[in-house]
């Protein structure tokens, strides 16, 4: 190492410069081996290397080859001095999870997908793949360029006839967690008996499964282009019960209220089905668990309620619960720009169809909201919304209000 490196401070210990990565000048954390004898942290020489450069930073020599290997003596030193020093504040570094290797994984596919292969074998093999590929992005990388998708959508769906069985439930676990391609998503979708599969799985016991089911069907209505597969989707008997009921759950965990309300937006997104949520339960459900979610989770939720508001049904059930418009309300300007956008729209559709639903937003200070949302930083379509609505709401305004309001009478707002 160059002389000119000088010792690391780290929270006033100096750390010594060959646990130190040449390339990051930090202390390494997975410290590897290349051709030419140098060390360097994992992820650092895989950046130098993936931007094209073919030489070792340190001695500028050719790279005989991109093996890297894992210097395990320098890494339990640099734990062994992180341990030393723990009354310093320094944590002790984990003992890193190597890279799956490629033939490990050829050889766990074809045990999963044979059929001559025993039950628990394929069992295994399929747990340790979902192990593998829940360790790091390049181990789904590896994984799903040996053709794993292709492999994982046929044991998912085969022997289904006779009702599923572990193996199918872990082989969709494993799947969920790759993105599928348009053709892959079109042929689950074009098949009615895999759709109305994944629609049962919904209902299962475990709640495990309905969350990867779940997750499997937004995956489809997300990578599906044709309208037509989509509406087919939608239009599964119970597939609307079964998402909102994930939702609705008081023991659903983070993962399982995130993937359920992808799920539901996915499918109020196909217009001619948005009544079979509003019957299934989605708009009270969507109230209740809105507090619960969020950044994102909360902007898709509102985005959901946005959506079901626009057919009549919708409005009626999102009127009929009484926290729905002081929660709209409340989420103006709190969350997010789009959240206030989507919160926005939904107060206006449901204040166009019922006057109680003026007063309430009246009465829970939207007119302040809205004020302050036109004078913002939101974006043109929350400001559109929010002037259209003050327009519409200006017969519910206490006339006093009005009046002494000097935001009002420097606003933005068109005049009425």
């Amino acid at each position: 190492m160059p002389g000119s490196i000088e010792p690391l401070d780290l929270v006033g210990v100096q750390v010594p410069y060959h646990f130190r990565c040449p390339i990051s000048l930090e202390l390494m954390r997975d410290p590897v081996t290349v051709s030419t004898g140098q060390t360097y942290d994992r992820t650092s020489i895989e950046a130098w290397v993936a931007t094209g450069n073919t030489t070792c930073p340190v001695t500028r020599a050719p790279l005989s080859d991109f093996t890297l290997i894992p210097n395990h003596t320098l890494r339990r030193l640099i734990q062994d001095w992180c341990v030393a020093n723990q009354a310093f504040g320094i944590q002790r570094i984990p003992t890193p999870k190597q890279p799956a290797e490629p033939t490990v994984v050829r050889s766990l596919l074809n045990q999963a997908s044979s059929v001559s292969t025993p039950f628990q074998s394929r069992l295994s093999a399929l747990r340790r793949l979902k192990g593998l590929a829940r360790d790091s992005d390049k181990n789904r990388s590896l994984i799903s360029s040996l053709n794993a998708r292709e492999i994982l959508i046929n044991v998912v769906f085969s022997d289904t006839g006779s009702g599923s069985s572990e193996l199918n439930h872990e082989a969709l676990a494993v799947l969920v967690m790759f993105q599928l391609t348009e053709s892959e998503c079109a042929l689950i979708a074009s098949d009615s008996i895999k759709v109305v599969y994944l629609s049962q799985l919904l209902f299962h016991s475990s709640i495990e499964v309905r969350v990867n089911s779940a997750s499997l069907i937004e995956i489809v209505l997300a990578g599906t282009r044709s309208s037509d597969l989509r509406t087919e989707i939608s239009n599964v008997d119970g597939i609307f019960e079964g998402v909102t009921d994930i939702l609705k759950n008081l023991n659903s965990y983070p993962r399982a209220l995130k993937i359920s309300i992808r799920a539901l937006f996915a499918l109020c997104l196909v217009k001619q089905t948005r009544h079979k949520a509003v019957q299934a339960g989605a708009a009270e459900t969507l109230i209740d668990r809105l507090a619960d979610l969020d950044k994102c989770d909360a902007e898709r939720a509102l985005a959901t309620i946005e959506l079901l508001c626009r057919i009549p049904s919708g409005c009626s059930a999102f009127a009929a619960h009484a926290l729905t418009v002081p929660l709209l309300v409340k989420t103006i300007l709190k969350i997010s720009d789009r959240a206030t956008e989507y919160a926005a729209g939904a107060l206006m559709a449901l204040c166009a169809e019922s006057e109680q639903s003026q007063r309430d937003a009246v009465s829970a200070g939207v007119m302040t909201q809205l004020l302050l949302l036109v004078q913002s930083d939101c974006t043109d379509r929350a400001k559109r919304k929010a002037q259209m609505l003050l327009k519409l709401l200006r017969d519910s305004w206490p006339q006093d209000s009005i009046g002494n309001s000097d935001d009002f009478a420097c606003s933005e707002v068109v005049p009425f």
